[in-house]
C-alpha cells in the first residue's frame, strides 16, 4: 500500500504528463478545435476537481485514525471525516471503483446539507434569514463533465497505486 506522500506524487507526475499532452495536442492541432472540444471552464472544473480529490478527498479517508494525510490537509475540519471513517472498513467500499467516489460525494454532500440547515436555523433564531440559490448557467454540463472526470481520475489513480484492480 503506498503511502499518501506516493499517492500524492503518482496524481501530480500523472497531472503533469496530461498537461504536457495537451500543450503538445494545442501545439499541431488546427486553431481553436481542441479549445471548442474542451471549454476554458471545464479544463479549469478538471483541474481543480483533479486537484480536490488528490490532497483532499482521497480513498483513505475511510481510515478513522486523524493521522491519514489527506485529513492533515483539512485541518481542524478533518474531524468532519471521523465518522466516514468508522462508516467504511478501510479498503472496503470505499476503495471501488465507482462507489467509493460516489460515498466521498455524497458524504460531501450530506456535510454540506447539514450545515446550511444549522446555518439557516441559526439565522431565523436570531431573526434573520437565510436563502440559499442556485443558479446553473448553460455551461453547467460541460463544467460538471470536467469536475467529475478530474474528480474520477484522481480517484482511480489512487486505486491503480494501491494495486486494486478494476
Amino acid at each position: 500500500m503506498a503511502s499518501g506522500r506516493t499517492h500524492e506524487n503518482v496524481n501530480l507526475v500523472a497531472l503533469g504528463l496530461l498537461v504536457t499532452a495537451y500543450v503538445f495536442a494545442r501545439l499541431f492541432d488546427q486553431p481553436y478545435s481542441l479549445d471548442n472540444a474542451l471549454p476554458r471552464g471545464a479544463r479549469l472544473a478538471f483541474l481543480v476537481s483533479y486537484l480536490v480529490g488528490t490532497f483532499l478527498v482521497t480513498p483513505d479517508l475511510d481510515l478513522a485514525k486523524n493521522s491519514v494525510r489527506a485529513k492533515s490537509h483539512w485541518g481542524l475540519l478533518g474531524l468532519l471525516w471521523v465518522p466516514y471513517g468508522k462508516l467504511f472498513r478501510h479498503r472496503g467500499l470505499s476503495h471501488s471503483w465507482i462507489l467509493g467516489p460516489l460515498t466521498r460525494l455524497l458524504y460531501m454532500g450530506l456535510i454540506t446539507i447539514f450545515f446550511i440547515v444549522i446555518a439557516m436555523a441559526l439565522t431565523s433564531y436570531f431573526g434573520f434569514e437565510l436563502h440559499v440559490a442556485v443558479r446553473l448557467g448553460q455551461s453547467w454540463e460541460p463544467l460538471s463533465l470536467g469536475a467529475l472526470s478530474g474528480y474520477f481520475l484522481s480517484q482511480w489513480l489512487h486505486l491503480l497505486a494501491d494495486g486494486i484492480r478494476l
